[in-house]
């Protein structure tokens, strides 16, 4: 077994209502930042073990979709690093 970092960023889907990042760029828009858009996103580091790169991105992605997103409002991706 070898030790992975997989990284999860999960963000809103196009379309949904992201009131923090709204009210976010509005702030940096005000500091005088031209933005076209702004999404939040949370981000998931979690540190397991696997046999390989590909059994680790299987179990962060069971995580994401069991758990850490909702597949309706939420997008993710997934990347899998050697720790």
């Amino acid at each position: 077994m070898t030790a992975y970092t997989a990284t999860v960023t999960v963000r809103l889907k196009r379309g949904v209502l992201d009131p923090e990042a709204e009210t976010t760029q509005q702030a940096l828009e005000r500091l005088g930042f031209d933005l076209e858009d702004l999404r939040s996103a949370d981000r998931f580091e979690v540190d397991l073990e696997a046999d390989d790169a590909a059994a680790a991105e299987d179990r962060a992605t069971e995580m994401a979709e069991r758990l850490l997103a909702n597949p309706t409002i939420h997008d993710y991706d997934v990347e899998v690093a050697e720790a």
